[in-house]
C-alpha cells in the first residue's frame, strides 16, 4: 500500500513548489511588458528584437502550465486513492527537474537555453526562487535516486502511471485502441517505413469501421461526437503503433472542423457524413513554397469563371495528396485585398491518384517529396494550372473569409498534434526499456545501471507530464472554452519529449539504435518532424508569447 502520508507531504511540496514558480513567472511577465508592450500592446518590431526573451518567456509559461496540470492529476488520483509508487515518482521528479531548469535555464532548442536573468528578471528574484526549501527538499539527490529506481522498477513491471482520465468510456476508447495499435500496426510499421509505401486500404477501412475518421464530428451529421480528449486518446494509441497511421484520423478532423464551423449547412450535409465513414479522404493543402508560415504572403490564386475557380499556383508539404479525394484549399481569390483579407477557403473535390498517375485530374499535377519518416501518406509538392473548382466549393460561401476560418481550427490541429507527439514518446520510452530489459553488459541487464534508468524515469516523467498538459487543453476545448495558448503549449512541449525520447531511447540501444533493424531508428526520424509541423516551435513560442502578453491580469 502506498505510504499516504508520505504522498500528503509530497502534494503539499509541489504545490509549495508551484506557488514558487507562478511567483517567478508574474515576475518575468512584469520583466518582459516593458520591453515587448510598452504601451500596453504587443508591439511587432520589439516582439522581433527582443525575441529570445519572448520566446523563454512562453517557454517559462509552457513549464508552468505543465507543472500545475501535473499536480492536478497526481491531486485527483490521491484524492481517489490511485497515487501510486509510479505516480508518486513522477511527480517528484517533474517536479524537481523543471523546478532546477526554471531557477537555472530552460533548453528551447539543443543550442538556445532561457535563462531567467535573460528574460529581464533580477538576481534578487531568481535567487528567490533557487532558495525556496520546496525545491532544496525535492532536489535532495539520494530521494531523487530513490525515485528514479522506483519509477524503473514500475516500468519494468509494465506501469507508466495513470492517465487520470476519470471515464469509463474514455478509458475503453483508450484500451480498445492501445490493443489494436500492437496487434494491426506495429508489426506492420517497420516494412511500411522501410518499403515506403501507403498505408494499405484495408487498414484505412478498419480504422473507419472503428468510427476513428468521425471521432468529433457530430452525431447529426454522422459521427460520434466523443469530442477532442477521445480523439487525443485514440491519436496518442495509433501514434504510439506508427504516426503515419496515427495521423490518418488527424486528416479527417481538420477538415471537418473547417466545414463544421465555417461551412453551410448543405456543405455539412454534403461532407461531414461522408468524412465521418471515411468514404473520403481529406488533405490540407495550404503551404507554399516560399511562405511557410507567413500565410499573409500566400500567392496561389483563384479566379471566378462563371459557375468555377480557376486555380493556378503551387502548393508544397500536401499529406495525402495524391490518395485523397477531398482538399481544403487555401487561395487567394481577392489580389488587390493585402495580407490575409483576400483569403478564401475552397472544397475541392479531385479524383483519387495511383502510383502510375498520381494527379489524375486536369489542371493539375505534382511530384513526390521524399522524405527521412512520418512515411505512410507521403508528401507532395503539387502544381495548379487552371484547376477548376465549382463556385459551390466556396467554404461559407462568401470570400475572404479563408484565414479566420483556418484560424478556427487551429486549437483542435494544435491539440490532436500534441497527441501523436504523446504516441511517438511512449513508443520511443517503450522501445528503450525493452532493449535496456533484454540487453545484458557486464553480467546484468543494462537497466539496472544508473544512467541507464535515470534516463528512462525521465522519459516516462516528461511523457506524463506532456501528457496533462494536452489533455487539459483538449478538455478546455470539449468545454468551448478559448485554449489557443494551451493548445500551443501542449504542442510544443510534447513535440519536444517526443523527439527527446526518442534520441534517449536511441542512445540506450548503442550502435544498435542506429540499425535500420531496430524500430527506434525509424522513431527518431518519425519524432524529428513534430516540432516543424502545425506551427514550427519558434512560431508557437511566438504565438504563445503574444497571447500570454495580451491577456489582462
Amino acid at each position: 500500500m502506498p505510504n499516504t502520508t508520505d504522498h500528503d507531504a509530497l502534494l503539499a511540496t509541489c504545490a509549495s513548489l508551484l506557488a514558487a514558480a507562478e511567483t517567478l513567472h508574474a515576475a518575468t511577465r512584469a520583466a518582459v511588458l516593458p520591453m515587448l508592450a510598452p504601451e500596453g500592446r504587443v508591439d511587432a518590431g520589439r516582439l522581433e528584437t527582443h525575441q529570445f526573451a519572448a520566446h523563454g518567456f512562453a517557454w517559462q509559461a509552457t513549464y508552468v502550465e505543465a507543472l500545475r496540470q501535473t499536480l492536478s492529476w497526481a491531486d485527483r488520483l490521491a484524492t481517489s486513492g490511485r497515487l501510486g509508487v509510479a505516480e508518486a515518482a513522477i511527480l517528484h521528479l517533474g517536479f524537481a527537474e523543471y523546478g532546477a531548469q526554471l531557477a537555472g535555464g530552460i533548453a528551447m532548442s539543443q543550442t538556445e537555453t532561457a535563462r531567467p536573468t535573460e528574460l529581464g528578471l533580477t538576481q534578487d528574484a531568481v535567487a528567490a526562487f533557487a532558495a525556496a526549501p520546496a525545491l532544496a527538499r525535492l532536489a535532495h539527490g539520494p530521494a531523487l535516486e530513490t525515485a528514479r529506481r522506483a519509477l524503473a522498477g514500475e516500468l519494468a513491471e509494465g506501469r507508466f502511471g495513470e492517465p487520470g482520465l476519470d471515464d469509463d468510456i474514455l478509458e475503453a476508447t483508450r484500451e480498445q485502441f492501445l490493443r489494436f495499435a500492437a496487434s494491426e500496426v506495429a508489426p506492420h510499421a517497420p516494412g511500411w517505413h522501410a518499403r515506403d509505401e501507403l498505408i494499405p486500404l484495408e487498414l484505412v477501412q478498419k480504422l473507419a469501421d472503428m468510427g476513428v475518421f468521425g471521432l468529433t464530428i457530430p452525431e447529426d451529421y454522422g459521427g460520434t461526437g466523443l469530442g477532442k480528449v477521445a480523439m487525443c486518446l485514440v491519436s496518442e494509441a495509433l501514434s504510439g503503433g506508427y504516426i503515419g497511421v496515427g495521423s490518418l484520423g488527424t486528416r479527417s478532423e481538420i477538415a471537418a472542423e473547417l466545414i463544421r464551423l465555417g461551412g453551410t449547412e448543405e456543405q455539412k450535409q454534403h461532407w461531414l457524413p461522408r468524412l465521418a465513414s471515411g468514404e473520403i479522404l481529406p488533405t490540407a493543402v495550404f503551404t507554399e513554397p516560399n511562405t511557410g508560415s507567413d500565410l499573409g504572403s500566400l500567392r496561389t490564386r483563384a479566379v471566378r469563371d462563371g459557375d468555377v475557380y480557376r486555380v493556378h499556383g503551387a502548393k508544397t508539404w500536401i499529406t495525402h495528396g495524391s490518395r485523397s479525394d477531398l482538399m481544403t484549399l487555401l487561395v487567394r481569390t481577392d489580389p488587390q485585398a493585402e495580407g490575409y483579407r483576400g483569403l478564401s477557403m475552397l472544397l475541392a473535390e479531385k479524383p483519387r491518384g495511383t502510383e502510375a498517375d498520381p494527379f489524375p485530374a486536369p489542371g493539375m499535377s505534382g511530384t513526390e517529396i521524399p522524405v527521412l519518416g512520418y512515411r505512410g501518406m507521403k508528401e507532395y509538392e503539387i502544381s495548379f494550372d487552371g484547376f477548376a473548382v465549382p463556385v459551390s466549393g466556396l467554404l461559407g460561401g462568401v470570400e475572404g473569409q479563408g484565414f479566420k476560418q483556418l484560424m478556427e481550427t487551429f486549437e483542435s490541429a494544435r491539440i490532436q498534434t500534441a497527441a501523436r507527439a504523446l504516441g511517438v514518446a511512449q513508443n520511443a520510452l517503450e522501445l528503450g526499456l525493452s532493449y535496456a530489459q533484454s540487453r545484458a553488459q557486464f553480467g546484468k541487464a543494462i537497466l539496472a545501471f544508473p544512467r541507464v534508468h535515470a534516463k528512462l524515469a525521465f522519459m516516462a516523467t516528461e511523457t506524463m507530464m506532456a501528457r496533462q498538459l494536452s489533455y487539459f487543453a483538449a478538455r478546455q476545448k470539449d468545454a468551448d472554452r478559448r485554449c489557443d495558448i494551451e493548445a500551443g503549449m501542449a504542442k510544443l512541449l510534447a513535440a519536444r519529449v517526443a523527439f527527446s525520447n526518442a534520441d534517449c531511447a536511441l542512445q540506450i540501444h548503442g550502435g544498435n539504435g542506429y540499425a535500420l533493424e531496430y524500430p527506434i531508428s525509424r522513431v527518431l526520424c518519425d519524432a524529428r518532424i513534430l516540432s516543424i509541423f502545425e506551427g514550427a516551435a519558434e512560431i508557437q513560442a511566438q504565438v504563445i508569447a503574444r497571447g500570454l502578453l495580451g491577456r489582462s491580469n
